[in-house]
């Protein structure tokens, strides 16, 4: 499904738009600043004081005040309330865990940026429903506090030389051909645009063995030691907050492949171009990483 166009001053809900243009006229938003913070201060015992420990992002929570206007239409007022209703009430996001709804925005001179929230409230006021004219308060928890592009990026990394073991024609010239027992390896790089730290999902396409995928800058790596991936099947490796998991193509588990050292929550791509290289074992030199992920911001 395409993500409907927007323009100044404008939000979409789930595919709904609303705001400047709509029936439904945004008075006022809050929440769109600094996230609330999850404080781990500690009082110092026997002095004065305490010792400042770490902060953490709590949720987002973003506020609309909100009209629904449709001069003359109370039909057409109740509607617009049941529509909002359904975007906010879909199965597949209200009862599922970790999933959620897009929340897209749009302000003069800023690309379009989005939240994944939960519908917290949505409480019409019908008193002046004859007159076609509905406050409405609707309030949405973004668990990820951080803003993120509206487009994916996605690079397509394949492996840079030929384990031994033999190769696949066509052979274009020149060949590298190195020990067995080595993996091979090849730099990548991925862009993040933004301010802050971007969650890639990462998808491996077989046919390879014992892959690691490694973060130069940082020395993160998240290693799959006794994976041992056929020809056609994939797996996938989000680190997406609220997400992080290891599956295979037809959605099950693969978690029990990762190396216990592996961390998923700290694989992250920092603001700028990070190099990334993978490694595996696979003789016929057609095995594939795809990385995708959002520019992510810490401002809207």
């Amino acid at each position: 499904m395409t993500d409907p166009e927007l323009n100044d001053w404008q939000y979409d809900l789930g595919g709904l738009v609303i705001g400047s243009g709509t029936n439904v006229k945004v008075i006022e938003t809050n929440g769109l600043g600094r996230p609330p913070v999850r404080e781990s201060d500690v009082d110092q015992p026997s002095m004065d004081g305490q010792f400042a420990g770490p902060d953490y992002w709590a949720g987002r929570q973003v506020q609309l005040d909100a009209a629904i206007v449709v001069p003359g239409d109370p039909a057409g007022c109740h509607d617009m309330v049941a529509a909002l209703q359904a975007v906010t009430d879909a199965a597949d996001v209200r009862l599922v865990g970790g999933q959620g709804m897009a929340l897209r925005i749009k302000r003069p001179g800023r690309p379009v940026k989005r939240l994944t929230v939960r519908a917290r409230r949505l409480d019409p006021e019908y008193r002046q429903v004859v007159h076609g004219y509905v406050p409405i308060d609707m309030e949405f928890l973004a668990h990820d506090p951080g803003f993120y592009a509206d487009t994916e990026s996605t690079t397509e990394l394949p492996l840079g030389w030929l384990t031994g073991g033999g190769f696949a024609a066509p052979v274009v010239a020149p060949i590298y051909v190195q020990d067995g027992t080595v993996a091979a390896d090849r730099p990548g790089w991925v862009t993040n645009n933004g301010t802050g730290d971007a969650w890639p999902i990462m998808r491996v396409f077989g046919p390879c063995a014992n892959v690691t995928i490694l973060h130069v800058a940082s020395g993160r790596a998240l290693s799959l030691p006794t994976l041992n991936l056929p020809a056609g099947r994939w797996i996938e490796i989000d680190t997406r907050p609220g997400y992080r998991t290891v599956s295979w193509d037809n959605g099950g588990n693969a978690s029990t492949y990762l190396s216990p050292a592996s961390r998923i929550d700290l694989f992250s791509i920092p603001p700028g171009t990070s190099e990334m290289r993978w490694t595996a074992f696979d003789n016929t030199n057609s095995a594939r990483l795809r990385v995708t992920w959002r520019d992510a911001y810490i401002a809207l």
